[in-house]
């Protein structure tokens, strides 16, 4: 049997025991549905193989070749993966556009007795699902943007707000980036697949109630905010959080930890700001570096180079700023009294 998904959260909460997407390994690595298991029956060398054969040879030499690796590659995964899983184990199988990968495994586990099922379509269809919550429909969301200079703790008061039982949507935390030159947090994620998780992320929201969000640029590292997120984020109120230099200085220097304990990392991120700023300043800044100033590096890095471009963004764009919220102290216990604070203006709002 087949399965219709008509809405992102309808596909999450099927009855299934386990997601399993057979498609090749690059194929699951540039996007899947969040929570699949990667069981691919065939391979990306078998893959590019058989579509090899097909174009060139013929439809039918590919699919005899293809059904005896795919017929491999199960017998290892029942033999492997599956091994352990009892009679009434009820897998939810999709491949690319739910055809023959999908379908040939499916049978053959049905034909041990297992209740599989294949999601019709395929992978095609969740992008589907994705691509119209995130691009073709109007978003039902109140968003909320807390925005503030470089260093006001914004991530941090983010999670705060969620721990306190706030909506919120964390866009740096799924695209894997902190938002500037110092933002890499490793790997990001492909575009569909940062797409996807906003999509899960947003499936999971109450529309009635206002939702945070860090007040971004349209690109976050290598990833764009989709087109409905980034209009309601335009149009959204603004809370602003304020704080002293020297503050955030300190608590950026805690922050970004990871950073500047790799010394070299740090000297190559700030060498990527010589264009913007010249190689002399960037120098005096490499020097507080290497002797282990970070925060006084880090507040020059506030004053000379991040306060002035935000600066200049507010004078262009001049948004609203429905409340703001002073961090006189950037210790755990204000940033606990900040998330509350910002929990009753968005519920203000």
């Amino acid at each position: 049997m087949t399965q219709v998904f008509t809405s992102i959260s309808d596909f999450l909460a099927a009855p299934f025991d386990t997601l399993i997407d057979v498609r090749a390994p690059a194929e699951f690595a540039e996007d899947h549905v969040p929570g699949a298991i990667n069981l691919p029956v065939l391979d990306d060398d078998e893959r590019a193989r058989v579509g090899t054969i097909y174009v060139q040879q013929s439809p039918f030499l590919a699919r005899k070749v293809g059904g005896a690796l795919v017929a491999r590659n199960a017998a290892a995964h029942i033999e492997g993966p599956l091994a352990d899983f009892e009679g009434n184990w009820k897998p939810l199988v999709y491949c690319w556009r739910g055809g023959q990968r999908s379908n040939s495994f499916a049978t053959i586990l049905r034909q041990i007795g297992w209740r599989v099922e294949v999601v019709e379509g395929g992978y095609k269809s969740w992008r589907r699902l994705v691509v119209k919550s995130l691009y073709d429909d109007p978003l039902p969301h109140k968003f909320v943007l807390i925005d503030g200079y470089t260093g006001t703790a914004k991530t941090d008061l983010i999670a705060r707000v969620k721990a306190q039982g706030g909506q919120v949507i964390d866009l740096e935390g799924l695209a894997n980036h902190r938002g500037s030159v110092f933002g890499n947090m490793g790997q990001q994620p492909a575009q569909k697949a940062f797409e996807s998780a906003l999509a899960v992320e947003l499936s999971k929201l109450d529309p009635s109630k206002p939702t945070l969000v860090e007040a971004e640029s349209s690109r976050i590292g290598q990833l764009y905010v989709p087109a409905s997120i980034w209009a309601v984020m335009c149009a959204a109120p603004r809370i602003e959080v304020t704080a002293s230099l020297s503050s955030r200085a300190i608590y950026l220097a805690q922050a970004y930890a990871d950073i500047v304990q790799d010394a070299q990392l740090l000297e190559d991120l700030l060498t990527k700001l010589i264009p913007l700023q010249g190689y002399e300043r960037v120098e005096a800044w490499k020097d507080l570096a290497r002797a282990g100033n970070f925060v006084d590096l880090a507040g020059g890095l506030m004053a000379q180079h991040y306060d002035p471009r935000y600066k200049r963004s507010r004078a262009k764009h001049a948004p609203v700023v429905s409340a703001t919220i002073d961090l006189c102290s950037m210790d755990e216990a204000a940033r606990d009294q900040a998330a509350e604070q910002v929990i009753k203006v968005m519920n203000a709002l």
